[in-house]
């Protein structure tokens, strides 16, 4: 590995960076709720060698988006189906979007 290799990571979204202490407390929550928001199949941290937790920054926004659930009385396991869900939609929508743009071409003839 390079150092070039080592920089690209700073910007890599989903390199998993974070130790879970370091995640909880950039999120000011505990790391029981890391582990709980996994538990719901939220998001999977990656494990280290040693087989600690390892969260990536892409997590670590998915797991604020929870914590604002939470934050608001929604329980941590409602909190992360309603993300799934939206994510889930999100990603119907695109596909809709990308079959609206197919079909108009074909009968457009483009």
């Amino acid at each position: 590995m390079t150092a070039n290799d080592s920089f690209d990571r700073l910007d890599d979204n989903d390199y998993p960076a974070y130790t879970i202490g370091r995640a909880a407390e950039l999120l000011g929550t505990t790391q029981g709720f890391l582990r709980a928001v996994g538990e719901a199949r939220l998001i999977t941290p990656l494990r280290s060698d040693g087989g600690h937790r390892r969260y990536s920054r892409y997590q670590l926004r998915i797991a604020a988006r929870a914590r604002e659930l939470v934050d608001q009385g929604t329980p941590v396991e409602a909190a992360c189906r309603i993300i799934i869900l939206e994510d889930q939609l999100e990603e119907a929508r695109r596909i809709n979007a990308q079959y609206r743009r197919s079909a108009s071409q074909s009968a457009t003839g483009d």
